[in-house]
């Protein structure tokens, strides 16, 4: 008998020498699954309360636009493509047209030089039949061929530079169809503008066909399920919740009167109201930095909002304490926003001393 009360003193004792609070809640990371497209739901694969592993299909969207965006895209990809080559092909014709104006430049300088040669060798002769004509050592008809050839060699080089000048527009005129067509064309091979545009189009069209299947990001529960076939998913907009099943935790609300003796890494016990005799194991996560104050909040007419209080009585504030959990008994069912007592465990931080976690006592929960 005196044993027996002596336990149950030692454990009241762990509630009187440690800090501890009836203010605790069942917290967890909820996801809104919010569709990136919009459309009728034509597929609907879960129900309300159940539990999904990650990718399991939720609900599928009409496909049907998106599947035709998605052949329109890959047309137009298409149509670029083919659009790149008639480009490509210009630039290549107009590469030609360059080397040919240039060769037509060049060939045309040569023959300036070569009737150069001539005139100078035509003149001579031509001045020579006319020093002979005098001494009877050559005929008048000689010197008049002569003078021909001359005249004949200064009329070709005329037409030559004719030529030459107009083989340098030619290619003036070439360069800029070749500067034109390379405009058009844009950026050579995969770096092409119009290419890099048009398969992103289809990229764009294949998201947006994936999209139409909205699967579940994590393991988790659907909860407070309201869709129904048929029903209207708007993009960007929330559709159901969905309960991370791995990523509760519990949120204790200590007074700050208490909250000087709770370190990080301090063990807790936390006893839930559903579940009085099944205690969870945890250990400070962290500590909160910071709560709302609604005295000096903006109220009524721009004017700060204050509270009515009695001189002597000064109320605690409470701070929350984040909870990791350790250990789960099997038969406890955690839901978000269920309550119960947190237990801290001063002075416990680092300690490798196993300690078995009791229950909250009754008259305490």
């Amino acid at each position: 008998m005196l044993v027996a009360v002596a336990l149950l003193l030692l454990k009241y004792w762990d509630y009187v020498t440690n800090p501890w609070t009836r203010d605790g809640q069942v917290r967890a990371q909820v996801i809104q699954i919010t569709p990136r497209v919009s459309g009728p739901i034509v597929k609907l694969s879960i129900q309300d309360n159940q539990l999904v592993k990650a990718g399991d299909l939720l609900f599928e969207i009409d496909p049907r636009t998106f599947e035709a965006s998605l052949e329109q895209a890959r047309a137009k990809l298409e149509e670029t493509g083919d659009n790149y080559q008639a480009l490509f092909q210009q630039v290549e014709a107009a590469k030609a047209k360059v080397d040919e104006s240039r060769a037509a430049v060049t060939q045309a300088q040569s023959s300036i030089n070569k009737i150069g040669s001539e005139i100078e060798k035509d003149k001579a002769e031509y001045d020579r039949q006319r020093e002979l004509l005098p001494r009877k050592a050559t005929s008048q008809r000689a010197v008049d061929r002569a003078k021909a050839n001359y005249e004949v060699s200064v009329e070709q080089r005329k037409t030559a530079v004719a030529g030459l000048a107009q083989a340098q527009a030619s290619l003036l005129m070439s360069e800029a169809n070749l500067a034109e067509a390379k405009a058009n064309l844009g950026a050579a091979g995969d770096a092409n503008a119009s290419i890099r545009a048009a398969r992103a189009a289809v990229r764009q069209a294949e998201l947006d066909l994936e999209f139409t299947q909205v699967r579940a990001p994590v393991d988790g529960y659907v909860t407070n399920l309201n869709l129904r076939l048929g029903s209207q998913a708007v993009a960007n907009q929330p559709t159901l919740a969905l309960v991370d099943i791995n990523s509760f935790w519990i949120s204790g609300f200590f007074k700050e009167t208490a909250i000087g003796k709770v370190g990080e890494g301090d063990k807790a016990v936390v006893t839930l109201m559903a579940y009085p005799d099944a205690p969870l194991e945890g250990y400070v996560d962290s500590i909160g930095w910071g709560i709302a104050q609604q005295d000096g909040s903006t109220g009524f007419e721009l004017l700060p909002t204050i509270s009515s209080t009695f001189e002597w009585i000064r109320l605690a504030q409470r701070v929350p304490v984040r909870i990791h959990l350790t250990n789960v008994p099997k038969e406890v069912k955690l839901r978000v926003g269920t309550t119960g007592s947190v237990l801290v465990m001063t002075g416990t931080a680092g300690s490798e001393k196993e300690k078995r976690p009791v229950a909250v006592p009754r008259a305490l929960q």
